[in-house]
Parts: C-alpha cells; structure tokens; sequence
C-alpha cells in the first residue's frame, strides 16, 4: 500500500496531474506561459507536502522547488515559454554539477544522501558512517557519485534541447517523463554495479582466507622443523583488506 501511495503521488503531483492541468488550461484559453506556470503548482506542492511530512527539507527536493519558482519568474517577465520549460533542466543541471563538484570534497554527494535517506542518527546510519574508513566503500560510492552526476548533467543538456525543438505541450510532456527514465536506467545500472562489487569482495575474500590459511600451514610446517619464528614474506599476501567481502555484502 505505501508503494502504491507513492507511485499515486507521483502520478498526481509529477507526471499525469501537470499534463492534465495544462492540456486543460489551453483548452480554456490560457496562454501558453500561463498554462506551464500553473501545471508546476502541483510539483511545488507535491514537494512541499514531503517537506512538511518528513519534517524536513532534502536538497533534491530544494533544487526541484527553486528550479519551479525561477522558471516561473522568467516566464512571467520574458512571456516566454521555452524559459519556464527549462526550470527543470536549471534543478538537474545544477544537481548533477553538484555531484560531480563533490568528488574534490572528503564526501561525494550520492554518499551525503544516502546517510540523509537512512538518517545518521540510525542504527543503520551509524554502521553505514563507520564503513567510510574502507577504500573500496569510499571508491563504490566515488563511482557511483560520477555516474550518477554525469548522467544529470546529460539529463540537463537533453531537456534544453528538447524545449528549443519541440512545442511546449510535447517538451512539457518530455520533460515530465524523462527523468523518471533516467532514475530507472540509473537504479537498474547501480543494482548491477553493486552486484559485480559483491562478487568482487567475495573474491577477495577469498584469496584472504586462501593466503591466510597458506600462512598457517607455512607456519606450522616451520613449527614441525623447529623454526616456530617464521614468518611470511610481507608480498606473499594479498593487497587487500581483510573485511572486504563483509563489507560489499553489508553495503549491497
């Protein structure tokens, strides 16, 4: 039931509710600037009633709500419609920079919103921080972050070329689907990426256990000939990090 809600809000809110609102203005003599402008008070409020329920404000949500009330302003000052269509190439354009721009800071951001998702102050936040300290934690979510903000960025550049190319009823259209595809295409892409990350840490687990157990054997073999000294070579073990395989399977 909670799935079907919220695949209902977006149906009202995001997608079918704005075409409706704005196939129907038209019909009753709005101008075209006008009709946009009104099909966005759904999103706004849609984006308003998720701050107002969860108590607080996520940053996609901010980009979403700014990007709707600058699209807005240009298209009441220029009348021209193109400029409120590109209100949402403005929010994802931005986002997907943002991503990107984070990856030269301690934290990319595709990191910074799945602790804000969880919450830090949760069990599974806190576990979740405390993975940090492992490279291949920090680099899944590096790639993660580049992908995600590339594909943002090409959103972005996709919906501006659409409005110049398009009528406003069809890139209105566009633009109301579009990034719910791009979500897909991108949680499909990152459900397969941590997949190939599990088997790789469950690799690697394995060469550890394989050279730990070689270790022991080596060391019980010098024991048996009275050398219970020994020690392996520093490079007869594996580059790697112990917990990995626990750590892939407690990410994914």
């Amino acid at each position: 039931m909670r799935r079907l809600r919220s695949i209902a809000m977006i149906a009202v809110f995001d997608v079918a509710g704005p075409l409706i609102v704005y196939n129907l203005l038209r019909a009753n003599g709005f101008s075209t600037v006008s009709a946009l402008i009104l099909s966005g008070v759904l999103p706004a409020v849609g984006v308003i009633n998720g701050i107002i329920k969860h108590r607080r404000a996520d940053a996609v949500g901010v980009l979403v709500l700014a990007g709707i009330v600058v699209g807005a302003i240009l298209g009441l000052v220029s009348n021209n419609p193109k400029l409120v269509l590109d209100e949402g190439s403005v929010s994802t354009g931005v986002f997907g920079l943002i991503c990107l721009g984070s990856l030269a800071t301690p934290r990319p951001m595709m990191y910074r919103l799945a602790i804000e998702f969880m919450g830090p102050e949760t069990e599974s936040g806190r576990r979740f921080i405390d993975l940090w300290q492992y490279e291949q934690f920090r680099h899944t979510f590096r790639v993660i972050t580049v992908v995600w903000g590339s594909a943002y960025v090409a959103e972005a550049v996709a919906r501006v070329i659409i409005v110049q190319n398009t009528s406003a009823g069809t890139a209105l259209a566009i633009s109301k689907v579009l990034p719910y595809v791009i979500a897909a295409v991108l949680v499909v892409w990152n459900i397969a990426y941590g997949q190939r990350q599990k088997r790789k840490g469950e690799r690697l687990g394995a060469e550890y256990a394989a050279a730990a157990a070689a270790e022991a054997a080596a060391q019980a073999e010098a024991a048996s000939h009275g050398d219970p000294t020994h020690r392996p070579a520093p490079e007869t073990l594996p580059v790697t990090e112990g917990p990995d395989r626990q750590l892939v399977e407690r990410i994914f």
